[in-house]
């Protein structure tokens, strides 16, 4: 069990990281999708919006990848990994199946760690 979760935190740490300085470096080319998708990405381009996501991304990348404080990389991903179900499920559905992937990933490292988050479901 302990070589999945190594497999996981670090291919979950490799996504985001990659896609995070991706939208700084742009070395992997992404199209804008067509309609509300495309409008919904214009703003968060243009209003620079996108780019503190990607900070979070790449931080909460990072901190995985190092092996160190995953429950806080765990938390700093989570809310970015709602926004991307959220944006697959009802604006641009091309990216469901890897914002699936990711989810389960994190859900995975979420359960193995669930010790670390143990206080926040107490009365």
């Amino acid at each position: 069990m302990k070589i999945a979760i190594i497999i996981a935190r670090t291919l979950l740490g490799l996504i985001f990281v990659v896609f995070g300085l991706n939208a700084f470096f742009h070395f992997i080319p992404m199209p804008m999708p067509k309609g509300d998708a495309g409008t919904f990405m214009g703003i968060l381009f243009s209003s620079h919006y996108l780019y503190a996501t990607k900070c979070f991304e790449i931080g909460g990348g990072l901190i995985l990848l190092s092996g160190r404080f995953t429950p806080l990389g765990l938390t700093l991903l989570g809310p970015v990994i709602v926004n991307i179900l959220f944006f697959d499920i009802f604006l641009d559905s091309t990216g469901l199946p890897m914002g699936i992937v990711v989810a389960a990933l994190a859900l995975f490292l979420l359960w193995q760690n669930r010790s670390a988050f143990a206080g926040l479901l107490r009365k």
